[in-house]
């Protein structure tokens, strides 16, 4: 059974015996998506939601039907601001397809039990022409989009199932390419023997530990020392306090995070020990991309783009009246902002944890819908 590299959030908790788990550590999917992240997209110019980075197409003429139809989504859950511009995203999207007459939406709210059960009820409803999942965890999920698919043409996105009988699973390119992007960065702006301090968010979350493993592979290949490897549960305040700690230890010379929600607290630990900030890895949160502008810093934002809540409702209508779409997996363009581009992402009448990589300034009901004015 070919195995589709989640993308999100299996937790360490699978160690019970033959249960299934993820190495976190692949060379050969470092080396994937590394490559992949070098791609020039195929798809519409401009339009990341709809570009692909391979050319394999699935068919699904068998899908074909007479609209309008009901998509049904389960969502792993609107629990963090990520997720909350991403549905913000999809619901924008449906608005663009009068195909759809219906999006049934169900949330897991982090739950497996919840949305197996979800599922379970979606299915036994047979009111969906085609379901939409984006999995709480991995293994959990797997058997519940198992049972979907016999019954009805099935999309997984943002996070991955351990089967390939879904139409396609969307994602950008993966949890490698953004600790590459990051680290890398980090090689060519400091010297050999310098120290980074890495901050984790939480420790078993697939795309969080292949973030650290491709981080830390390239830190050791180009003689960095790892000052430190520290999870902040993404809370702001112990965020500073573990970089005032450090900072009290010895020299930092550049920070990396495997996700950048308490990167402005990161930054003003230095700023309140009136240090210079060393060179930064963030992410693409208007607070840090606006901290970054002030300062002037030598930075990067790394990207898991919340575009890719558009592309399964694209999916959906394209599978519905039988066009190909990529698959078995569509992986999107995961770019970085840099401070070539910086400026074209800054939008001061944005949230402070609004993700920029949204593709959402075209939508309906921007910018209120996703919290702007």
């Amino acid at each position: 059974m070919k195995r589709l590299i989640a993308c999100a959030a299996a937790l360490a908790m699978l160690a019970a015996p033959g249960a299934w788990a993820q190495n976190f550590d692949d060379p050969e999917e470092f080396a994937k998506q590394r490559e992949q992240l070098a791609m020039t997209p195929m798809g519409p110019e401009g339009m990341p939601w709809e570009q692909y980075l391979e050319d394999t197409m699935a068919d699904t003429a068998q899908h074909a039907k007479e609209g309008p139809y009901t998509v049904c989504f389960s969502n792993a859950g609107v629990n963090n601001p990520w997720r909350v511009v991403g549905w913000n995203n999809m619901q924008a999207e449906v608005e663009l397809h009068p195909e759809i007459a219906e999006l049934v939406h169900v949330d897991a709210e982090g739950s497996d039990d919840k949305q197996i059960a979800d599922i379970s009820d979606l299915l036994a409803g047979g009111n969906c022409d085609i379901l939409i999942v984006s999995p709480n965890t991995t293994a959990a999920l797997t058997p519940a989009v198992e049972r979907a698919c016999e019954q009805l043409p099935v999309i997984v996105f943002d996070r991955g199932v351990n089967t390939d009988c879904p139409v396609t699973f969307i994602h950008p390119v993966g949890g490698y390419g953004f600790g590459i992007q990051g680290a890398e960065f980090v090689a060519e702006n400091v010297e050999a023997g310098a120290n980074v301090l890495m901050l984790r968010i939480l420790p078993g979350v697939d795309v969080l530990e292949t973030r650290y493993s491709a981080g830390r592979r390239i830190f050791e290949e180009a003689g960095i020392n790892i000052a430190g490897a520290e999870f902040t549960d993404g809370d702001n305040a112990k965020t500073k306090s573990i970089v005032e700690d450090y900072i009290a230890r010895g020299q930092i010379d550049a920070v990396w995070m495997d996700a950048g929600a308490t990167a402005v607290a990161a930054i003003e630990a230095f700023e309140d020990s009136g240090l210079e900030v060393p060179v930064f890895v963030g992410e693409d949160q208007q607070d840090f991309l606006q901290k970054w502008q002030e300062l002037g810093l030598t930075a990067i934002a790394p990207t898991y783009p919340t575009y890719q809540w558009r592309t399964p409702i694209i999916a959906a209508v394209r599978i519905l009246e039988g066009e190909e779409v990529p698959g078995p997996e569509w992986v999107l363009p995961q770019p970085a902002i840099t401070a070539d581009n910086l400026d074209q992402y800054i939008n001061e009448g944005m949230p402070p944890l609004h993700y920029a990589m949204c593709g959402c300034e075209e939508m309906p009901g921007y910018p209120e819908r996703w919290g702007g004015r």
